[in-house]
């Protein structure tokens, strides 16, 4: 219970020093607890096990020209070179503009007390692409605006730390560390886009209510310096294989997460953002569905058998 005291504490203070919630660059994930590997580095492998997961999300429904994003990721731990892998691929639509990455991430662990403590980095690949043949401009010979596809990308670095135990995990991390610039061509001159660097902090703890029945509060805090937006969750775990729960994130929405374990090792989530912001006027929610898998493999080792001199 201290530690569920400690966690309860980080959580109000964070969520008491912010300013001002906004869109970032970023794709934003209601299920984040299903996808820490797509901002945090140290988490690669901290499962023990292959974990895959994918998640598509459509925001802010009949709004038109809505974000729509899918992600892919996947880690597992690499013992050859004391810790984990990861990957993760996304692509993020929000009207005529495309934003995808590829990342490859890896991650040194030890033990610390209880727990383990994953130090990670991650290479990344990030694009911008335009569809400019769709844009309907005042002026048509404006030299700033793309009238065709043109696309650009940039090298980008990550970051991170992440400590779990049985039940509690805490991480911290760091993308687009050196603030990458996209260069995009248009009619006679060219744009650019500056990626700016984001913070996270993502916390958790379980609470066993009864044999059967636990208890996951859980938060995510992500800033770009500019603008900071803090998610905080609970959900209510059945047997290890149902859930649901809600979640709050300041000034945008109120989201209803359920999600069961289809079969062994196989588990499906369904959230929905009910938009607490101006932006409900003209949107009808946000869905969002993810599959997570992760399976631990066991080497099992030949047995040998030794003769000794005593029986010949």
């Amino acid at each position: 219970m201290k530690r569920l005291y400690i966690l309860l504490t980080a959580i109000a203070f964070f969520t008491l020093h912010i300013s001002q919630v906004s869109a970032q660059q970023d794709p934003q994930y209601s299920q984040f607890w299903m996808t820490r590997m797509a901002f945090n580095p140290g988490f690669a492998g901290a499962n023990g096990a292959w974990c895959g997961t994918l998640l598509y999300r459509n925001q802010w429904t009949g709004f038109g020209g809505e974000p729509k994003t899918f992600l892919f990721t996947l880690d597992a731990p690499f013992y050859v070179l004391h810790g984990g892998v990861g990957l993760v691929v996304s692509n993020d639509q929000i009207g005529y503009t495309t934003n995808r990455s590829f990342g490859l991430s890896y991650a040194y662990r030890t033990q610390i007390g209880n727990g383990r403590l994953g130090i990670g980095v991650s290479a990344n690949y990030y694009q911008q692409a335009i569809d400019g043949s769709k844009f309907i401009a005042n002026q048509m010979d404006d030299p700033s605006i793309p009238f065709s596809d043109v696309s650009g990308g940039t090298f980008d670095l990550g970051l991170g730390a992440y400590y779990n135990t049985d039940k509690l995990y805490v991480g911290i991390s760091s993308q687009h560390l050196q603030e990458g610039t996209i260069t995009l061509p248009t009619t006679t001159q060219t744009t650019k886009t500056t990626l700016a660097r984001h913070y996270y902090l993502n916390a958790g703890y379980t609470v066993n209510l009864t044999p059967s029945l636990d208890l996951k509060p859980a938060v995510l805090v992500k800033t770009d310096a500019a603008s900071t937006q803090a998610d905080i969750n609970a959900n209510v775990v059945y047997d290890n294989r149902f859930w649901g729960g809600l979640s709050y994130r300041l000034q945008d929405a109120i989201i209803l997460n359920l999600g069961l374990e289809v079969i062994t090792d196989l588990k499906v989530g369904l959230s929905y953002d009910m938009t607490t912001s101006d932006v409900k006027t003209y949107s009808d929610g946000t869905f969002e569905i993810g599959i997570n898998y992760c399976h631990k493999f066991v080497v099992v080792r030949p047995k040998t058998s030794h003769k000794t001199v005593r029986f010949l």
